[in-house]
Formats: C-alpha cells, structure tokens, sequence
C-alpha cells in the first residue's frame, strides 16, 4: 500500500526517479526565467514554495530571476524580498538618477544647464549604450550581498547558484557561478537599450535573455532530481501593446523565446506561469499586482509543491548573519585603472575621506556621483574586511575609464529679459592635463552671449578654475532707472527709454570644498559693463545714444556656498546660503572718477515640507555698498523673473525686470509649492522688500516694507527644464505683470 502511494506522488508531480527514491534526499532546482518588471512575480511564486515546505537546493537565473535568485540564494527569504522590493522607487534605481546632493557644484551647475548630452567625439555624435548605467541596480546588490562578499565560488552560497549571461562579442551563452555575486547579476540583468553592457575581467555581457532565458537544462546539469520552474517571460504581443522600443525589442527575443518553451517547459517538472499579460517589462510602479499574480499561479500548484515536500529529508536551514547596520567603518581605499583621473580627484568625487565612518546613503551617493562625471565605463568595488573581524572595511574599486572626451550639449531657454534663446555646448575632458574640464557654451537668439569655463579639480584639494562670459540684453525700462545718471541732465519728457546693456567678466578662481557641502572660492576678477541709451542724447561720435557706462572694473572676490536643496527647481527640502564680497579695487573708462568699494551680499533659504505634496520655501536676501558710492553701474537693480543671475539683478515678482535700483536691499520671499500631480505644481508666492541708497545709514531699512508682489503660478517639469507662468500682481503698483520661463536658465 505503501508504494502504491509512493508512486501516485510521483506521477502527480511528474517526476521520474528510482524505486530508490524514497531511501534518498530529493533534489530540487529553482529555475527563474527573465522577465524585467514581470519577474517581481518570482517573489510571490516563492512565498507559496516557501509555505509549502518545499527546500530548494539549487537556483539558477536569468536577468530579474538571476537577481531574485541570488538574493534567494544567499539567505533570503521571499517575506524579505518582498519587503525590500515593495519599498524601492524603481524609477531613481534604474535611471542612475544620482541626488543633487552627491553633486560637486561645478556639476550642479552643469546638470542644471543642459537638456541633452550626448558624445562628440571625433566631431561625430555618438548614443549612450543604455539609457543607464545599473549603477544604482550595482549599489543596492552590494549593500544587500555584503554578507556574502567573501563568497568567490557561488556553490558556496547558503544555495548553490548560477545565472546567464551573454557575452556580447560572440553571442553566445556564458554560465556565471564565480566570481564578485553582485557583478555577475548585474552582468546577467543588463537588458540592452535600457542597462549599459557590464565588464567583467575582459569580456563585456549583456542580459542573458538574449540567448537562454529559461536555463533549465544547465539545471539538471547541476543535478536537481525535480525543477520547479516560474516563467515570467512574455508571449508574443499585438501591435496595440508594442507601445516602446523596449516592447520591439524584447517581441523580437520572444520570437525564439518561445518556440524554444515548449520543449523547455516538458523538462520541468512544476511548471509555475503567472498571468502577467497585462504588464511590461518596467511595469515596476505595479510591482504590488505582479508579485501577486506569482502567488496566485504558484498557489495553483501548491498540492504538487506540498508532495515534493514530502519526498525532502527534513534539514535544517543554516542561520545567515546578515548586515543591517546602516553605515560602513572605511579604513582604506586602494583604487586601480585610474590612469587619467588622479586618486584625490577620485576620492574627492567619492567625498571619501578615511579613515570615517559613512552611511551607506552617502556611500551611494558618492558612488553615483563619480558615475555621473561620464568619465568611467565601469564602477566596479569590493568590500574587504579586516581579518580580525573588526567590523572595519578596506574598498577596493577597479574603474575602467571612458573613452570618450568630448560631449555636445544642448538646451532652449526663455524668459522676460533675455527673451528666446538656443544654447550649444562642447565639453571636452583632459584637454590640457588630468582631471580638467573645458566647456564652452554659444547662446543664440534674441541676444548673443557665450560662456566659456576651464576647471581643473583636484578634489579635496584646492581645484583652479578660469571663466569667461558675455551676457548682453536689451530693456525698455522707466526713465527713474536713470534719474540719478550724472550724464542726464534735462531729462526730456519721457515714460521710458531702451536701455541696451553689455557685461564681460573674465574671472580666474581657487575652489575647495570642505564638510562636503560647503565651497569656499576666491579669485580676481576683470569686468568690462557697458549701458546705454539710443532712445535719447548724442554721443562723442556724433552717434544717436547715451552712454552710460563704459569702463573696466578689476576686483578681488570671494564666495561661501552652502546647497542640499534636493533640487534647484520645485525643492521640497534642504538649505541654501551663499555668501559673496567682492572688493572693486580700480577701474579704466567712463568712469575717471572711480574710488575704491565693496559690495558684500548674501541669500538664505530653507525648503521643508509641510504635508504631502506641499512643500514650503522661505528665503532672505540682502546686499549694500562699503565705500565710495560715486559708481552707479554696480547698484542692485530689482524686478522681474527667470533669468539667469548677473551682477546684481535680483527677480523680484509684481514688478518688471530693473524696476527698482539702489545701493542696498532687503529681500524675504515665501513659496508655498503644491503638487498636484507628478512634476505639476501650483504655487503661490509673495515677496516683500525695500531698495534704495543707504538704507542702513539712514535708518530706512525698517521704517516700513515699501515694496510688495505676490505670484500665482503654475509649474511643469520637463526634460529641458521647467516651464512656468506666473501671474504677479504689486498692491503699491496697483497693476499686474504675467512672467514665462521655459527651460533650465544659462
């Protein structure tokens, strides 16, 4: 009766095996096929496995189930996955979106500049491999494998593992079950058109699917007497549903994907295929559905999976010590493949400093930094512990540096001042020596303008930088603007005139940068301002304008820098405060009687949010003249919004830009920010200040608020920057002012 039994057990699970069977252990292989987003439902078809009894005694994977099968593999259990997988923004992780906050701000500048980049080299556009790097993907596998770092031979993991990937120079199939886990899943999963192809050693892979997607026979291979399959890969799709590359693409694969399933699915002996047609493969925002769907499907086996169970010896499942804390002790870096790029360059991108402490929040951060330079191909570290055990790690990285040196960037800009404008960009890396950058931006349209820079970072060492601008620009503004001009006398009856105004500045600077968010620079500066007037007057040359200014500045400067807003634009927390003297030391021009002053200034904010999708921004701004105020060119000009910071032009809502003008200010503004739906904001602004000449020395600088404005807006965000309209109303002015910007401001 026994074996009468025995042998209906086997035939309800398929599984052939000798009249020996029930003297031995019974072996069974997990195989997890690809499926991007659609492979969240191998965690669901896991749970089931799990409560079911089954013990798995080998996994093997390919892309997303090579993924979930090391996390498997190396100790966790499907309720763990789930809840790591439930609270990740798959969005941030796969597109490397690294945080302004890991940013130097020499890169903050340019990431907030540009719409496109794309390389140049050799004066031909070139595309990005993938739309990302993994990098992110990289970090995460790391800090959640960390317990198994030293595991070199995957047959040594808690379950003995392997995975597929491709290689991409031959094409064929390559089993990973050595080496570093994280990189060898990553390697598996790199899905092309979305993750960049990953080195490892002198092979480039890319995701396994290309060429077995199921790896069901190299599973017997390893020896499993049943296989429990859960094939997440797709079906073929009609046209209504082939709505990315991506969808072509991987319809493409499933050409062969599919016919290869058939006998591929006869080899396995649970086979688990969750409903999963109505999602892609970066269906991730319906991750929760997904992970359903698999134990909905594998729950329809669980009869099978409960009687394999009961061929199993009973073992007891090793303990695994995973790592939960939440930084890491750096006792030292060692770096290779650094050959343009110097270690205090590296570690300053890093914002390593050892020996410390560090989250592994900013670990990342730092990572991704370094990853957003472009600089290098590949990231690749390990974790190396002490062998005392003392909880004290040496990394190492092994970098692979990029190729390419020279980038066109581009981006479209308006606004009130500068009105319509198209910028093109070229960077190129190590024009000169390591670690410089050369960057020239040409500026088209309403105005000419260019800016050029040339930086040399050094880290955390004193970096060198040179720039060179020319921002030109034309405003009819009231004629009050230039009341004070000594060159007006007699002013003739007029409501307004053009004022056509020109700025060359070429600065040469020192730049460090300490407690990872402060930046200190200081430097020499050369400014050639020129204003003027055609509106009214006749020049010495008998030409038809007045010229209000014409002369040469040189001074010395310096600039304290405080940033963590999260983003420059619609930032929902963090700090701001930059500092700014600058000491105007002699002039040569219109200006004979020039006499030494400074100009100190400084703004303040704090974003904080206040309820969900309301966010708060308040600021305070102010500025003054130290010394001789015979020089007008360089007063605080206030009015107007969303051009781009120069000399002292402050954005002040209710009022057109250059509306008002003195030697000091006090500004406060306070933004109230709502989403209303992803990168859609209203917001609602007020600003308040008082602007005149020597405010403080006459005590008018409390005597009252003479100047108002508030703003209602509405904002998008875009991949060419925001694009806003506010409508501004001034109580003073009793008249209204609408303001367009559109794009990132340069």
């Amino acid at each position: 009766m026994k074996k009468i039994i025995f042998y209906l057990l086997l035939f309800t699970t398929g599984v052939v095996l000798s009249q020996e069977t029930d003297k031995d252990d019974v072996k069974v292989g997990l195989v997890l096929s690809g499926g991007g987003a659609k492979g969240l439902a191998h965690i669901g078809a896991l749970k089931i496995i799990e409560e079911s009894g089954v013990r798995v005694d080998y996994v093997g994977g390919t892309s997303m189930g090579a993924i979930i099968g090391a996390l498997y593999a190396s100790g966790y259990s499907a309720r763990q996955l789930d809840s790591i997988f439930q609270i990740l923004d798959f969005e941030t992780l796969i597109r490397d979106d690294v945080p302004r906050g890991a940013k130097t701000f020499y890169e903050k500048d340019e990431a907030e500049k540009y719409a496109l980049t794309l390389p140049f080299d050799d004066l031909k556009i070139g595309f990005p491999s993938g739309i990302s790097k993994g990098q992110n993907v990289y970090n995460l596998l790391s800090k959640l494998l960390i317990h198994v770092k030293d595991v070199d031979d995957f047959n040594d993991l808690p379950i003995p593992f392997f995975c597929i990937a491709t290689n991409i120079e031959t094409g064929k199939k390559v089993i990973l079950n050595k080496g570093y886990l994280p990189r060898a899943i990553t390697a598996s999963g790199a899905l092309p058109s979305l993750f960049s192809p990953v080195v490892i050693g002198e092979t480039i892979y890319v995701d396994g699917g290309v060429v077995n997607n199921y790896p069901v026979d190299e599973m017997k291979e390893m020896g499993a007497d049943v296989i429990i399959g859960v094939d997440v890969q797709d079906s073929l799709r009609t046209r209504e549903k082939l709505k990315s590359a991506i969808d072509v693409m991987v319809q493409i694969n499933n050409y062969r994907t599919i016919n290869e399933m058939v006998e591929k699915r006869k080899k396995t002996d649970i086979y688990i295929n969750p409903n999963i047609d109505d999602f892609s493969v970066v269906s991730f925002a319906e991750g929760r559905q997904i992970i359903k769907s698999g134990e909905i499907a594998a729950t329809e086996m669980k009869s099978k999976l409960t009687n394999v169970a009961s061929l199993q010896k009973k073992k007891e499942k090793k303990k695994v010590e995973f790592n939960n804390a939440n930084s890491i002790y750096i006792k030292e870096v060692e770096i290779e493949g650094n050959k343009n790029y110097t270690r205090s360059y590296v570690l300053g991108k890093l914002k390593l400093r050892t020996p410390s402490e560090i989250s592994y929040e900013d670990f990342n951060q730092g990572i991704n930094n370094l990853s957003a330079t472009g600089n290098f191909d590949e990231i690749d570290y390990f974790f190396i512990e002490d062998l005392d055990n003392t909880g004290e790690f040496t990394i190492k990285f092994i970098l692979q540096e990029s190729s390419n040196r020279t980038l066109l960037r581009l981006g479209v800009h308006y606004d009130d001042l500068y009105r319509s404008a198209a910028l093109v960009n070229i960077t190129r890396k190590r024009l000169i020596t390591n670690n410089d950058v050369s960057s020239l931006d040409l500026i088209v349209g309403d105005n000419l303008r260019y800016n050029f820079d040339y930086y040399i970072d050094k880290g955390f060492y004193w970096s060198v930088g040179f720039n060179s601008a020319f921002n030109s620009f034309d405003k009819d503004v009231s004629t009050d603007f230039i009341e004070n001009e000594s060159s007006i006398n007699n002013m003739l009856q007029l409501n307004e005139i053009n004022l056509k105004y020109d700025d060359l500045s070429n600065r040469a600077f020192v730049q460090t940068v300490f407690r990872r968010s402060f930046m200190l620079r200081m430097g020499v500066e050369h400014k050639w301002l020129r204003y003027l007037t055609e509106t009214i007057g006749v020049d010495e040359d008998n030409l038809p304008r007045t010229i209000f200014d014409r002369t040469n500045y040189f001074s010395a400067y310096g600039v304290l820098k405080y940033d963590t807003f999260d983003k420059k634009y619609f930032p929902k927390h963090g700090l701001y405060f930059e500092g700014d003297f600058h000491w105007y030391l002699f002039a040569n021009g219109l200006n004979e009687d020039f006499k030494v002053f400074a100009i100190p200034k400084a703004k303040a904010a704090i974003a904080f949010t206040i309820a969900p999708n309301l966010t708060g921004v308040f600021g305070s701004e102010g500025g003054f003249k130290i010394g001789d105020r015979g020089t007008k060119s360089l007063d605080f000009f206030l009015g107007g919004y969303g051009f781009r910071d120069l000399n002292n032009l402050v954005p002040f809502f209710g009022y057109e830009s250059l509306s008002l003008r003195g030697d000091t200010y006090l500004k406060s503004d306070f933004t109230l920010d709502y989403e209303i739906f992803k990168k859609n904001h209203i917001t609602l602004s007020g600003n308040i200040a008082n602007v005149g000449d020597q405010l403080f020395e006459r005590g008018e600088w409390i005597d009252g608020v003479d100047y108002t404005g508030f703003a209602l807006g509405y904002g998008l965000e875009t991949i060419f920057g925001p694009v806003e309209l506010k409508y501004a109303y001034s109580p003073e002015r009793k008249t209204d002012e609408w303001f367009v910007n559109i794009g990132f401001r340069f």
